[in-house]
């Protein structure tokens, strides 16, 4: 009799087959639920506790997933998606992750009679393809000048979250960072919120007191106090990326001198060479000087004297956002500067104190291509939730700058999506046409969820809206998700970007796809302990975060 051959580590753990690809929809499941209840403008909030002791307090599906430590690998694919969305296009994280639970919900009874993966797969592409086609129809355009219409669009998107009661405000905080920091290059814009539109946070005030400052803030005051100006309006502004102070030896410089003399000599070439580069800096005439690196005392007395006001050690974003927003070039040696170097586009130097802390402004820049968003508010966690919203109205505003398409929200795309699969499945054939009609059938859960999260009769709402859709194509009825009745969001003035809805619809089919062509699951255990003796303590999974790299050698 022929013995069994083992191939894997006796310790290895391995799911095979369906066995596999139920317990990835499993999961899957189980982390849409976790953020089910936070979808619309009635959601709940959710709070949790981080590993520090802090609290998390948010609706956000993004900030909600990348605070849950989870250990299966198909949970983790699932809030890799999320993340994937915020990056893209800053909205729809909650969307995408529902979508992706409910497809793979839909593709579990095709699993139970047997039907092979890839045809479910091959099904779902299809229906990828034809969703896009009829959001494409569904889909107009908007005029990105009118104000009126893009706060109305940048509200809808952000009437889920925690600041909508605060009225327009984030909209209109968002819809002028996104202005400023526009760049037209003719045939396309440039949009770079995530390095030129800082949001800044100080606890204390009023929501109200919010606002967005046509130039740069930071956390900084002048190096000497008492005797620099904290306040110049029309600043001449120099930005250096050199230290203002002697070169100090690396590691352990040892000198030899021979008479007290060279001391004398060695100090006096220091002194020298800090007033030689002031005076290349003073030759221009700057009033306000900013370095990255250190400025030395001595060279603080030169420009003292002067009169002009000097900041060091400023973080390099910082640097860049100032050199953006009055003109500046940042310089990298003092022998190297050019009058054309010098910022002149600022209106006002200030540094200001507030509550323990100075601030310095450099505001009422004329052709700003960078902004500060400055939030106010009673408490951290406050603030932390007001800029997780703005950050997510800034990436909707962006998006309708980059891509001016709209389609209707409120769930009313995804019935439309629905409702056109479903008159379309008669065209497909074969076997393909019951994954085919899944994906229609599993669009329907974002107005589903919309109608749970306002307490409404569910069955009663769904077959008003599915007769609604069926009554005319292009139809925009959805779920009001303050009421939860259904009304045109045509009339509700409730949009969405196209581009966030694209990016939902794909990223959720097609992680839907993957996941379920995974029919093995192999995690390797380690074959030594981190307890105690060699037979201590639990068995350790690793994955690619926690890999000993010491171990990966060979023994």
């Amino acid at each position: 009799m022929q013995l069994p051959v083992t191939v894997l580590n006796a310790n290895t753990k391995r799911e095979t087959g369906k066995k596999a690809q139920f317990a990835n929809i499993a999961a899957a499941k189980a982390v849409a639920d976790i953020i089910r209840t936070t979808l619309g403008p009635r959601s709940m909030l959710k709070m949790l506790l981080d590993p520090n002791g802090g609290i998390v307090l948010t609706n956000d599906g993004h900030a909600i997933l990348r605070e849950i430590d989870v250990s299966h690998p198909a949970a983790k694919s699932m809030i890799q998606l999320s993340r994937t969305q915020d990056e893209e296009v800053g909205d729809g994280t909650t969307s995408v992750i529902i979508l992706a639970g409910e497809m793979l919900h839909m593709a579990e009874p095709f699993l139970e009679k047997n039907i092979h993966p890839t045809v479910i797969v091959r099904g779902f592409a299809k229906a990828l393809e034809d969703s896009v086609k009829i959001i494409d129809e569904l889909a107009f355009p908007i005029d990105t000048n009118d104000r009126k219409h893009m706060m109305n669009v940048v509200n809808s998107c952000i009437g889920t979250k925690f600041t909508h009661r605060f009225g327009t405000l984030m909209a209109e905080l968002a819809l002028d960072a996104v202005e400023i920091v526009t760049v037209n290059h003719g045939d396309h814009k440039e949009i770079d919120i995530k390095n030129y539109a800082k949001v800044e946070k100080i606890p204390g005030g009023q929501i109200e007191d919010c606002r967005v400052l046509k130039g740069v803030m930071f956390n900084k005051d002048v190096v000497v106090p008492g005797r620099m100006r904290r306040r110049i309006e029309n600043p001449r502004i120099l930005l250096l990326d050199c230290p203002l102070e002697y070169k100090k030896g690396e590691n352990q410089t040892n000198v030899e001198l021979s008479k007290e003399e060279d001391w004398a000599a060695l100090l006096k070439q220091e002194e020298e060479q800090i007033q030689r580069q002031c005076e290349h800096i003073l030759a221009f005439k700057p009033d306000v000087v900013v370095t990255e690196k250190g400025l030395s005392d001595l060279a603080a007395h030169y420009l003292t004297k002067a009169g002009v006001s000097a900041i060091r050690r400023l973080r390099k974003t910082d640097n860049n956002r100032i050199a953006r927003a009055c003109g500046a070039t940042i310089v990298n040696r003092t022998d190297e500067i050019k009058e054309s170097d010098i910022g002149t586009g600022a209106g006002l130097f200030e540094c200001v104190k507030i509550g323990d802390e100075f601030f310095t402004f450099i505001v009422d820049c004329k052709a700003p291509k960078a902004c500060t968003v400055l939030l106010r508010g009673a408490s951290k966690d406050i603030l932390n939730e007001v800029e997780r919203n703005l950050t997510d109205a800034m990436g909707v505003a962006r998006n309708i700058c980059l891509d001016p398409r709209l389609v209707p929200g409120g769930g009313a795309c995804e019935m439309a999506v629905s409702h056109g699969l479903a008159m379309r499945a008669a065209t497909v054939e074969g076997v393909e046409s019951w994954p085919y009609k899944a994906v229609g059938v599993a669009m329907e859960v974002i107005p589903r969820t919309l109608a749970q999260n306002c307490g409404a009769n569910v069955i009663r709402t769904l077959t008003k809206l599915r007769a609604k859709h069926a009554e005319s194509a292009a139809c925009c009825w959805g779920i009001d998700g303050e009421s939860g009745e259904v009304k045109d969001m045509k009339e509700l003035g409730v949009w969405e970007p196209y581009q966030v809805k694209a990016q939902t619809i794909k990223t959720a089919v097609e992680s839907a796809q993957m996941l379920l062509r995974i029919d093995d699951i192999v995690s390797g255990l380690s074959k030594k302990d981190r307890g105690s003796g060699p037979r201590g303590g639990a068995p350790e999974v690793e994955d690619h975060d926690n890999v000993d790299s010491e171990r990966m050698l060979a023994e």
